[in-house]
């Protein structure tokens, strides 16, 4: 049985793979960026609990990372859209279903990418904070 955290990223995943970007999870960067822009998810950091004693609970601020990369012509404004579709998926629901108490994405710092032989790439590392509760660090 899965943890509850590779259940939470594994939904996280999920989500973004409905939007119209290639979704992917703890992946490398292809050589060819399809239109709709990719995301590739990290798992990123669980950091220190919060950690309550009746009962044993352990209280996580964990942040996972998306990577979005478009690359054109029209790549401000095809980032732009790439951002929104992420945070209207994640306002969607804000629990992930329920496991999660709050989900929320921080602002991304865009920088353009010069590309050999091709055009720029324009990429931004979105933190995403997913707060929940588990009775056991390793469950």
């Amino acid at each position: 049985m899965p943890t509850a955290r590779e259940t939470i990223l594994a939904t996280l995943h999920a989500r973004l793979s409905t939007l119209p970007a290639m979704a992917l999870r703890g992946e490398i960067l292809p050589e060819r960026v399809p239109a709709a822009g990719i995301l590739i998810l990290r798992d990123g950091e669980p950091g220190e609990p919060e950690v309550t004693l009746s009962p044993l609970a352990y209280h996580y601020r964990h942040r996972a990372e998306i990577e979005a990369v478009v690359q054109g012509v029209d790549r401000d404004s095809a980032f732009d859209s790439l951002c929104t579709s992420i945070g209207a998926a994640l306002a969607a629901d804000r629990t992930l279903g329920g496991l999660c108490d709050w989900v929320e994405a921080e602002a991304p710092r865009p920088v353009d990418l010069p590309v050999e032989g091709a055009a720029s790439l324009k990429a931004a590392v979105i933190s995403v904070i997913l707060h929940y509760t588990t009775a056991d660090p390793l469950a």
